[in-house]
């Protein structure tokens, strides 16, 4: 296990705690705060503002100010650029202590977090600036003396509720293309990583983004979320996280004011390899499709189903490879997994191993806690599940991967298939008939062929069934925060329709 925090990396001072809203960090109304703890040691890192639905009124007013009243709707798309571009400058310059937040925060690799994390959400801002003045309708062809068009309009206020999986790449994906459509917003980050949220408000402000557009709220789900799930004054809530929760979400927004709603919800996705996949290959993804980010992933490769064929000589290879990999203290560079998030997270965890065990399947590596303190986990590998099986139903967000052998292409869709998620799946296969088979059959939002965690900015993230609906990423994104207007004017002796 890691060592203390100063070995690695000088930490930052925690600077920002205190609700932002309409340009300036304030304290709560209540004055309340919530600890923030780390999960290397348990921890308080510090205390944060704890919004409840009076702060969430008050974003939410800024908010409606700055678009009803404000610049920012009215900026063209390509001054709306320009902010957006300085904003992801900005990032840039500050990638270390962002990164260092979400490490503190969420237990997330800080390597990873300079490398990848920080560097992609910047990168998202840059390309939705980029679609910010290609925003446009089209003319229609009526059938009558008319002629007509569409607008493709803000759709107001947003409200966005974020997961603490990945603080930054998520405030990111919401935040780009709402700033990019001319809309404001009011972001409730998860309780368990605020901290990162109001460094990139702060970032927001230098470089130019009215006051108002961008309001952060920190608290709990369900006071702060709620009240933004519910509120008569936001047009559109986007939610990220788990199904049972999107449905509160949605059920709030069908009783207030019917406002529209985009959810990413939860996931088990199935890794599909077959006997003529690459077997190196195979194991390395399959294995780093359950334990990046240390299993906190919606699209996690936490079903594997392997062709009989090549699946003794997999798993021995899984084997070896899940006791070299490497877990301990995140801030250190040769770490590949950190601590779950949080005590809770890391119970569950824990209770679904357990259940795994009760219900028969063979628990082949792992399961059990590491270290004296702090919430990590060995990584762990099930063989011989049922579909039936906790383990293989719910959705752990975890590093404990379900492993089973399968003989033909029919029984791996039949049970890639038992499920009632359908984020992601990935498939391994030389043989192009069988990757489109396949590819079609199974009812899940994207499909990696060859490949895994294959994201890209113009790239959407969608769910099937109950892990939601709404796209994040790509322009489908964008579009969810516009409203397409209908404008119809007669044509008086016109020579042509």
């Amino acid at each position: 296990m890691g060592s203390g925090l100063e070995s690695f990396v000088k930490i930052p001072t925690i600077k920002f705690t205190k609700l932002f809203i309409n340009g300036e960090f304030v304290d709560s109304i209540s004055g309340k705060t919530l600890e923030t703890i780390d999960p290397r040691t348990g921890e308080v890192i510090a205390r944060v503002a704890v919004g409840d639905k009076e702060d969430v009124d008050l974003a939410v007013k800024a908010a409606r100010h700055a678009f009803d009243s404000g610049p920012w709707p009215r900026y063209s798309g390509s001054a709306r650029a320009r902010i957006m571009m300085k904003f992801a400058d900005l990032i840039d310059q500050n990638v270390e202590e962002l990164a260092a937040l979400d490490t503190l925060d969420g237990g997330k690799l800080f390597s990873m977090g300079k490398a990848a994390d920080i560097p992609r959400a910047a990168s998202i801002l840059r390309y939705y600036a980029g679609a910010a003045d290609k925003i446009h309708g089209e003319v229609l062809k009526m059938s009558r003396e008319f002629h007509a068009y569409t607008l493709r309009e803000p759709i107001g206020v947003v409200g966005h509720i974020i997961p603490w999986n990945i603080p930054s790449g998520s405030f990111s994906m919401k935040v780009s293309p709402t700033l990019a459509a001319g809309c404001t917003m009011v972001v409730k980050p998860a309780e368990q990583t605020p901290l990162s949220a109001l460094y990139y408000a702060h970032l927001a402000k230098l470089a130019g983004i009215p006051d108002g557009v961008i309001n952060v709220v920190t608290g709990f789900g369900p006071t702060a979320g709620a009240a933004i799930s519910s509120h008569m004054d936001i047009d559109a809530v986007s939610f990220t996280g788990s199904t049972e929760v999107g449905r509160k979400v949605m059920q709030a927004a069908a009783t207030s004011n019917l406002k529209v709603v985009s959810l990413e919800l939860g996931g088990k996705s199935p890794l599909i390899i077959f006997d003529d996949a690459d077997i190196d290959i195979a194991a390395e993804l399959a294995l780093r499709g359950i334990l990046h980010n240390k299993g906190e992933v919606c699209v996690a490769s936490s079903r594997v189903y392997v062709q009989e064929g090549i699946y003794d000589e997999l798993v021995k290879k899984l084997v070896a490879k899940t006791k070299a990999w490497v877990v301990g203290d995140p801030f250190d560079p040769k770490v590949q997994q950190g601590p779950q998030v949080d005590k809770k997270q890391f119970e569950k965890i824990l209770s679904y191993i357990e259940h795994g065990k009760r219900e028969g399947a063979t628990l082949l590596t792992g399961g059990k806690p590491l270290g004296g303190k702090g919430y990590y986990i060995a990584p762990t590998i099930f063989t011989d599940f049922k579909e039936e099986m906790l383990i293989a139903k719910d959705e752990i967000f975890g590093p404990v991967m379900a492993l089973a052998k399968f003989k033909t292409i029919d029984e791996a869709i039949e049970r890639a298939n038992k499920t009632r998620y359908g984020l992601a799946a990935g498939i391994m296969t030389k043989d192009l008939n069988v990757a489109n088979t396949v590819s079609r059959s199974i009812r899940a939002g994207t499909i990696w062929i060859n490949c895994y965690f294959a994201f890209d900015n113009d790239c959407p993230v969608v769910g099937y069934k109950t892990s939601g609906f709404g796209s994040d990423l790509g322009l489908e994104a964008l579009y969810k925060y516009l409203k397409v207007k209908s404008v119809v004017t007669p044509l008086y002796n016109t020579p042509w329709l």
